[in-house]
């Protein structure tokens, strides 16, 4: 089977914060929406243990229905990107497990990793390590690939 976009308009998305509260320029829709003007930027990490620059930013998208996860391609802000990614994915009812760590680069460009196909219904992108020294995130598109099950 081919691969195809995963993400729909179904797909139950949150986010970790947004910067300054301001969904409506900031928020998490514009991850999806194609746009190059337009992105979502998190809010300023409060410090914490676990994540040198602070408390790590994060991503999830609850599927309307069961997917194999083949691919994912994220474009950041340089300067706002995350030097490592964690994803965690589980089925409906069951609890996350991580399924793969990325290294993404510090750069504007889109980049693409292929993953080792997973069955899920839950998907969470942890962002760590963040290039910002405040560990804002900006992500300009995120798209997850596979095929829907």
């Amino acid at each position: 089977m081919p691969v195809e976009p995963l993400i729909c308009s179904d797909t139950a998305t949150r986010v970790s914060s947004v910067l300054n509260r301001d969904v409506k320029q900031f928020g998490k829709k514009h991850m999806f929406d194609a746009s190059e003007e337009t992105c979502w930027n998190s809010d300023q990490s409060p410090w914490c243990h676990s994540c040198p620059q602070g408390t790590c930013q994060w991503v999830t998208l609850d599927f309307p229905c069961s997917v194999k996860i083949s691919q994912l391609h994220i474009q950041f802000q340089g300067g706002f990107s995350s030097r490592l990614c964690t994803l965690e994915g589980c089925r409906a009812g069951e609890e996350l497990e991580r399924i793969s760590t990325l290294y993404p680069e510090d750069s504007n460009a889109m980049q693409r990793f292929q993953l080792e196909e997973t069955v899920l219904d839950k998907l969470k992108i942890t962002f760590e390590n963040s290039t910002d020294f405040f560990g804002r995130i900006i992500v300009y598109h995120l798209w997850v690939l596979g095929e829907r099950l």
